[in-house]
């Protein structure tokens, strides 16, 4: 997924903003929905996708390590279904006076 959003430790990322990518990998039992073609079995990734959007445009965070916690945090809240989530958020171009395509941080979070 790819998002234009506001975050960042420098004042001018919050107010000029820059590219995320989120990569999302989610973990639960799906042989109910797939041995009966049953979409209420299973997670709605539309709404996935809404939930990581807000996530990353509706709020302002400092760090990237941040955004990937409080997204998976949501997902294994607001989906009862999900066992385990694994969150990576790349934050392209990053100010680090130099060349560098993109910082990432990876988050795993697992139901208990």
């Amino acid at each position: 997924m790819v998002f234009y959003a506001h975050h960042g430790v420098l004042k001018e990322e919050h107010t000029v903003g820059g590219k995320y990518e989120v990569d999302a990998e989610l973990f639960f039992d799906f042989t109910d929905a797939a041995q009966n073609d049953d979409i209420t079995k299973t997670v709605d990734y539309g709404a996935v996708y809404k939930k990581i959007e807000e996530a990353l445009t509706l709020r302002k965070y400092f760090l990237i390590e941040a955004v990937a916690c409080a997204i998976a945090r949501e997902l294994l809240h607001d989906f009862a279904i999900l066992e385990q989530v694994a969150i990576r958020v790349r934050k392209r171009n990053p100010p680090v006076n130099g060349i560098c395509d993109y910082a990432e941080a990876d988050y795993t979070a697992t139901r208990h």
